[in-house]
């Protein structure tokens, strides 16, 4: 049972807005023909997924016009001069892209779980996971496009959308480099998480305040909240990789040391001399035991890695939430504090 109060906040306001988000969904991206096509494409996001980043984009565009959460019909969400935006759709194009993100990654990873379940290369095959996830991201900006915000504001939404999928891009592309190259600075990896990750968050957290008008600053302090919040969400998820049971963090624990994937944590291992391409010995993911992650952790720990990476995130948590002091002092912005807090105390 939860109980932590900031916890219990967060996922009351995820739960009061989620079975709106999934219903958008729904409307959003339809069972279409080939069904099997569209089916591979809503697999994900039937799976489950706890919604934050439509979650964060909701309260962004709350907080912006300083209404009281759950008070505004986010499909005719209104500006100052009256213009009725849909700033759900915004939140929806985010979600997919996200799906589109998780569906790639699983195949260029050849993980066998997400969220619990088979990934969706493994539930359908390689050819339909590939055209599923570019089915989510064209269908993300016929989306966006339909937010009926002023049109220099539409404009600019599918402009930092587009960059967002590009950084993304960047993001997973350094990702790969890295476990192949022999030395990997720190600065690099926070570089990496950034364009992979938190750039996802910056683009939900802003895109409400973008299609709602908002002055430059607010757009670019809930762009700095999100970067900052999606990087130590990141670290935080590397952290979890290593302490939380494979049946509720939904893939195999420790999968990321069987993959050489570079984190803060292995980074500040090496800076320790921790043989860390020797921690475990295993083949693949599904040839890894407890046993081996456990010591592996321990020897981590002992390093103080985890902890290391533990406190890199709080700081950026504590930026992402000073980012916050140009919007309005309203309950939607301490929610979002709230929010970022949570993504480095939350498990699974």
């Amino acid at each position: 049972m939860t109980t932590d109060p900031t916890e219990e906040r967060v996922l009351a306001a995820v739960r009061e807005r989620r079975g709106q988000v999934n219903a958008a969904i729904d409307e959003d991206l339809p069972l279409a023909a080939p069904e099997r096509l569209y089916e591979a494409s809503r697999y994900l996001l039937k799976a489950g997924g706890k919604r934050l980043r439509p979650t964060v984009s909701l309260l962004a565009a709350e907080a912006v016009a300083d209404v009281p959460p759950l008070s505004v019909d986010y499909r005719a969400f209104p500006t100052a001069d009256g213009v009725k935006v849909d700033v759900m759709a915004g939140a929806v194009s985010l979600e997919i892209i996200q799906s589109f993100t998780l569906i790639h990654d699983d195949i260029m990873d050849d993980d066998p779980l997400r969220r619990g379940v088979p990934a969706v290369h493994e539930a359908y095959d390689v050819d339909t996971a590939i055209l599923a996830g570019d089915t989510l991201y064209s269908t993300a900006f016929e989306i966006m496009a339909e937010t009926g915000a002023a049109p220099a504001n539409g404009l600019e939404a599918m402009r930092m959308l587009a960059n967002t999928c590009t950084r993304i891009c960047e993001g997973q592309a350094l990702d790969v480099e890295f476990e192949h190259r022999k030395t990997v600075l720190p600065e690099e990896y926070l570089e990496m998480v950034e364009s992979k990750t938190a750039v996802l968050y910056g683009d939900a957290a802003a895109t409400p305040a973008i299609l709602l008008d908002a002055d430059d600053d607010v757009v670019d302090a809930l762009y700095d909240y999100g970067i900052h919040s999606g990087s130590a969400f990141q670290i935080q998820d590397d952290v979890l990789d290593l302490t939380v049971p494979s049946e509720h963090l939904g893939k195999q624990r420790g999968s990321d040391l069987v993959e050489n994937k570079e984190t803060l944590i292995t980074l500040h291992a090496r800076q320790q001399g921790v043989d860390v391409d020797g921690l475990v010995d295993a083949d693949d993911a599904t040839s890894l035991t407890d046993e081996a992650v456990e010591a592996a952790v321990g020897t981590l720990e002992q390093a103080g890695s985890i902890e290391y990476a533990r406190e890199k995130a709080r700081s950026l948590v504590e930026r992402s939430k000073s980012d916050l002091k140009a919007l309005p002092d309203n309950e939607a912005r301490s929610m979002l504090e709230d929010i970022a807090e949570y993504l480095i105390s939350r498990g699974y």
